[in-house]
């Protein structure tokens, strides 16, 4: 089949006359060590995941994008991605020489205004565009990350606060059927955003992640209607619950664009809730996906935000958490000093926890002392890893990660947890040259890949085992790990 993909419909536009080769996307694609045919693969691979099954694509036709073909939707976003990812930095659409289509304007960007009708309009049109984006194959395309001051400054103003919304009238009389919620529908709402979250943990984005979208966008319905003002309120902490759990699947399934744009709307919404703690859990998420992109200076502004928003009225299991995300970003930067202080301050804070005394949300009950201790570990491996495989911080990971391994896998709820702690672990042992260890535990962490839909499990899975065969490749343990990989959980079947 040709680059065009099937039923006529192609990868790529006909380019005008006399085009111009692409110097940039050339200079990208250079740097990158790809060739052509790998390069067609990951894109077809990333499109499969996307449902954009038409996309077929083949070294001719990344040849015609080098010489300045611009390729059609959803191409130049994966692109994005895919160059993100290589180089641990965020490269736009732009940055690539070539031209996304023209986005709706209130579907793009991060910098929105920060008023509850109009955070509700965008909710709902983001996850309605969504849900119909999805079945045609084309899921968030369109869209761009945001880093830097174009994403840090805007979201400032989520500590800004807002004036007074006017009191609104009792429902009316004809009106109360429809605008009245009853404290068991509200109680309903509200359990949802829990199941949803359980489903996640066990299972992965990629199963439930429309259920989710639907349900976000039946909540921003309801918002359309009159509600008092603590109905509305709590309407708007649902729909904040739920907007951050769309972004964090959305995240999991490798849908960067998607995934920020949720969390950014989210955090509207939780000031509509006047809800901080969770507003610094968004911007937790948020941070994480940071240092995933390779922006840890940005990951390390989002996280003081959130503390400082949060410092007077978030629970201790929340502020260890934004501790443990605070070490993970002053890893990434190679700032050792700072890194370990935040790992004391994780576990200090942490031990003050006490659910019984002092029960916290549900969205934080993930952050058990399992997910502490491998935050921790993964905060010092990152380390060894930036001051040039460090024998001396692996050191420190190892005994963190393998608490994290042994309380993980009595934990049949968290098995995704399970699995990147898995992960985590055998690049422990990669670093310390222990490579027959390493492949013990990747193989298991290929056990439980198998069972829930996240391409960062399967991506991180994939980068081990390479580099396990790149440093390792001769040794049996290692060779057979490889090819029961490529088994087991070949690429080709990815998919959101």
């Amino acid at each position: 089949m040709s680059g065009n993909g099937g039923s006529g419909t192609g990868a790529g536009s006909a380019a005008p006359s006399g085009k111009r080769p692409n110097e940039l996307l050339t200079s990208w694609f250079a740097r990158s060590g790809w060739s052509k045919g790998e390069l067609a693969r990951q894109v077809n691979r990333r499109a499969r995941g996307l449902g954009a099954n038409h996309i077929s694509t083949d070294t001719s036709r990344v040849r015609r994008w080098l010489d300045g073909e611009n390729p059609r939707e959803p191409i130049p976003g994966i692109l994005s991605e895919l160059f993100s990812e290589r180089f641990g930095v965020v490269v736009s659409v732009e940055d690539l020489g070539l031209r996304a289509s023209r986005p709706v304007p209130s579907a793009t960007g991060v910098d929105l205004p920060w008023t509850g009708p109009q955070t509700v309009a965008l909710l709902s049109e983001f996850s309605r565009s969504d849900l119909m984006l999805a079945r045609r194959g084309f899921l968030g395309s369109s869209l761009a990350l945001s880093a830097g001051p174009g994403l840090i400054e805007p979201m400032q103003r989520w500590l800004v606060p807002s004036p007074p919304a006017p009191a609104e009238p009792d429902p009316a009389p004809a009106s109360r059927s429809r605008g009245r919620l009853s404290g068991p529908e509200l109680e309903l709402l509200e359990s949802t955003a829990v199941m949803f979250r359980r489903w996640d943990a066990q299972c992965g984005g990629g199963l439930r992640r429309k259920a989710v979208v639907g349900q976000l966008h039946e909540v921003t319905d309801l918002l359309q209607e009159p509600h008092s003002g603590t109905t509305r309120a709590k309407l708007f902490k649902v729909a904040a619950e739920l907007a951050e759990l769309a972004g964090w699947m959305s995240y999991d399934v490798g849908l960067q664009p998607t995934a920020q744009k949720y969390f950014v709307l989210a955090l509207h919404a939780a000031k509509e809730a006047g809800d901080r703690p969770l507003g610094s859990y968004i911007l937790s998420s948020m941070s994480r996906q940071m240092i995933h992109l390779g922006r840890p200076d940005d990951a390390l502004e989002l996280i003081h935000l959130a503390q400082y928003g949060s410092r007077d009225c978030a629970g201790p299991r929340t502020q260890a958490m934004l501790y443990a995300m605070e070490a993970r970003a002053y890893a990434n930067m190679g700032r050792p000093g700072r890194c370990k202080r935040a790992v004391r301050m994780a576990e200090d804070t942490f031990a003050d926890a006490d659910d019984a005394f002092e029960p916290e949300p549900d969205w934080i009950r993930f952050f058990s002392e399992a997910e502490l201790h491998g935050e921790n570990s993964h905060s010092f491996r990152d380390l060894a890893y930036v001051a040039g495989r460090s024998p001396a911080y692996a050191s420190l990971a190892e005994p963190l990660m393998r608490r994290a391994v042994d309380l993980f896998s009595r934990d049949e709820e968290h098995q995704r947890s399970y699995a990147l702690n898995l992960i985590g672990m055998a690049t422990v042992h990669l670093l310390r040259r222990e490579p027959e260890e390493s492949a013990a535990l990747a193989t298991e962490a290929l056990r439980i890949a198998k069972k829930v839909r996240s391409e960062r499990v399967t991506t991180r899975i994939r980068k081990t085992v390479d580099t396990a065969a790149r440093d390792f490749g001769d040794l049996g343990e290692v060779v057979d790990l490889t090819e029961r990989l490529a088994v087991e959980l070949p690429e080709t079947a990815e998919a959101v």
